[in-house]
């Protein structure tokens, strides 16, 4: 399993960065090698990522949401073998949040498990929380939100 973490620091309060995430439909606007992302369900949604000139589609299953503190999934089915996500939103002050993003998945093949080894999914992955960082600082708002809680997939 590669698994790699990012940190990034945003000038939004914690329920706007929170509200954005739980908006996985906007995840291609900055999170590098997402294709498309489409929810069936408050907690189902389908992926295509592009990584490294490989494609893959799978579905997920958000396991855990709490409102302003964190949003995580995992896959359920398709052509990965285990992508998980998991995000934890800290309230830095009334406009600032810590957004701590951790990426797991079972690289596939050579040209996926080199990458993993030459760190190309950590640069991607800290691209993406920059991406994040401009995306929302730049519109001042959440494109929408979600503020259900989540347990064990459960809504």
């Amino acid at each position: 399993m590669s698994t790699v973490t990012s940190s990034v620091e945003v000038d939004v309060p914690v329920s706007t960065a929170y509200n954005q995430w739980t908006q996985f439909e906007s995840f291609p606007q900055f999170m590098d090698g997402v294709e498309s992302i489409t929810q069936g369900t408050d907690t189902a949604n389908h992926w295509k990522v592009k990584v490294g000139g490989v494609e893959r589609e799978f579905d997920t299953q958000i396991t855990e949401q709490t409102p302003d503190q964190v949003i995580a999934w995992r896959s359920t089915g398709g052509d990965t073998g285990g992508h998980s996500g998991r995000v934890v939103f800290t309230s830095l002050g009334a406009d600032r949040t810590k957004v701590d993003v951790e990426l797991g998945w079972e690289p596939e093949g050579i040209v996926e498990k080199a990458g993993a080894a030459l760190g190309f999914d950590q640069r991607q992955v800290d691209k993406s929380t920059r991406d994040f960082k401009t995306f929302i600082e730049s519109r001042g708002a959440a494109t929408g939100e979600w503020r259900g809680d989540v347990s064990g997939g459960t809504a």
